[in-house]
């Protein structure tokens, strides 16, 4: 599968964005998802996951009550709705699919997209 991030920009803090992560083949559905995130001088890190329908998502800590990880199985898209955005959510934003289950390292993940980048200005 091959997958292309997009939606990021610049926002105030407090602001919101919506990136989305086109999918390209007909095996989506079967694939969890993922987005992570890596900030200037930091590791890749684990942002949200979800399951294969969609039924069961899982969130880190720091973004858990702020951001929203949906995906539409139909159109081939997964979606990260970022709310209440902090100076410390900016990072280049990476879609990923694993075939594993529940995954949060980034070494289960098979699929990468190119990132797009969120700056959040306070």
């Amino acid at each position: 599968v091959q997958l292309q991030a997009s939606g990021g920009g610049l926002v105030q803090a407090g602001g919101s964005l919506r990136l989305s992560c086109a999918a390209s083949g007909r095996t989506f559905s079967t694939y969890d998802m993922g987005w992570f995130r890596q900030a200037p001088g930091k590791e890749r890190e684990f942002v949200a996951g979800i399951s294969r329908a969609g039924a069961s998502s899982y969130y880190a800590d720091s973004v858990k009550g702020r951001f929203t990880i949906s995906r539409d199985n139909a159109k081939n898209t997964l979606y990260l709705q970022m709310d209440s955005l902090k100076p410390d959510d900016t990072a280049v934003y990476f879609c990923a699919a694993t075939t594993a289950i529940r995954a949060v390292s980034s070494s289960r993940y098979n699929y990468w997209g190119q990132g797009t980048q969120v700056t959040v200005s306070s």
